[in-house]
C-alpha cells in the first residue's frame, strides 16, 4: 500500500467540456487515488467513456438535466456510499440532488469517508438563497453526525462561500453578495471553531464550534488565497483576482495526516479546463 492517499477535488464545470480542454492529461499525470467532482453535468455512460476502465465511480446526477451533479472516482471501489443530505434537505426534493455524495473506503483496515459537496451558489433575496440556507443547515447537521460516527472524514468540493477576507481578493466589493455574506461566513466560523467552544460569528450571532479543520488555511497560514476560482470576466485570472471557495474540510484526526496541500492553478488562461482549480491533498495512510 502507498504511504499516502492523494485526494483531489474539482468543480469541472461540465466534465465533457473539461476533458475536451485537457482534463484527461492533467488526471493522467497527477497520481490521484480519489477524485471528487462537482458540476459533472453528464450521464454515467459519459463518465465511463471519459474515465476509462482503471477508475471506479459513483455518481449522483441532478434531477434537472444539465445542472449540478457530483461524483467520486477512485482507483479501488468504495465499500459503501450514500446520496443526499437526509431529512432536512428532503423538505425540498431538489436541494441536495446532485450536490452531496458520500463514499466509504478501506485503507488497510482504517475506514475513510470522502464527501463530494456542491453547495448552492445562492442569490441575495431570492429563493436560490433560501435553498442555500437550507443546504447549509442540513450540511451542519450531517457534519455533526459524521464526526460522531467515524474518525476520518473529508468533505471536499465547491462550498460556494469565501470564509474570510483572505479568501477573496476583492472582498470589500462583495460583502453584500452571495458567497461572502456575513451570515454565510458565520456558518464557517462555527464549522472551524474549536469543538464545543463558544463562537461569535462574523455576523454577530452566537454559536458553538464544530471542530472541523480547513486544510487549506491550516496548511498555508495567514496569506491571501490561494484562490481556487476566477470569474471569466475581464482579466480576473491573469490578475489572480480570485475566490477561495473550494475546500477540503476534515475531521481533526484526518487533519493530522495531511502531508501536502496544492491548488493546481493553470499556467495560463488558455491552459484552463475549468473556471475552478483542482485542490489536491496527500493524506498519510
Amino acid at each position: 500500500m502507498a504511504e499516502t492517499l492523494r485526494v483531489a477535488s474539482v468543480n469541472v464545470n461540465g466534465i465533457r467540456a473539461a476533458f475536451r480542454k485537457g482534463m484527461g492529461e492533467w488526471l493522467d499525470a497527477r497520481g490521484v487515488d480519489v477524485l471528487a467532482l462537482q458540476e459533472v453535468r453528464a450521464d454515467d455512460a459519459h463518465l465511463t467513456e471519459l474515465l476509462g476502465d482503471e477508475w471506479h465511480f459513483i455518481h449522483d446526477p441532478c434531477q434537472i438535466k444539465g445542472r449540478a451533479g457530483v461524483a467520486i472516482a477512485s482507483r479501488v471501489p468504495a465499500t459503501a456510499h450514500r446520496v443526499g443530505l437526509g431529512a432536512l434537505a428532503a423538505q425540498e426534493q431538489i436541494q441536495s440532488s446532485g450536490r452531496w455524495l458520500e463514499a466509504d473506503f478501506d485503507l488497510g483496515g482504517t475506514p475513510l469517508t470522502v464527501v463530494s459537496n456542491y453547495t448552492h451558489s445562492g442569490e441575495v433575496e431570492t429563493p436560490r438563497q433560501e435553498a442555500k440556507w437550507a443546504f447549509l443547515d442540513a450540511m451542519g447537521q450531517r457534519m455533526h453526525e459524521l464526526a460522531a460516527e467515524r474518525e476520518l472524514v473529508a468533505i471536499v468540493g465547491d462550498f460556494n462561500v469565501g470564509h474570510r477576507e483572505l479568501d477573496i481578493k476583492n472582498w470589500k466589493g462583495n460583502v453584500k453578495r452571495a458567497g461572502f455574506l456575513p451570515r454565510e461566513r458565520a456558518y464557517f466560523d462555527r464549522f472551524f471553531g474549536a469543538a464545543g467552544e463558544p463562537v461569535v460569528g462574523v455576523d454577530g450571532t452566537d454559536g458553538v464550534g464544530y471542530g472541523w479543520v480547513d486544510v487549506g488555511r491550516r496548511f498555508h497560514g495567514e496569506v491571501d488565497g490561494p484562490y481556487t476560482w476566477w470569474s471569466n470576466r475581464g482579466q480576473a485570472f491573469d490578475n489572480d483576482t480570485g475566490w477561495r471557495i473550494d475546500y477540503q474540510v476534515v475531521t481533526p484526526a484526518l487533519a493530522e495526516r495531511v502531508e501536502s496541500y496544492t491548488v493546481d492553478r493553470a499556467a495560463s488562461y488558455d491552459a484552463r479546463w475549468s473556471d475552478h482549480a483542482a485542490v489536491v491533498v496527500d493524506y498519510r495512510v
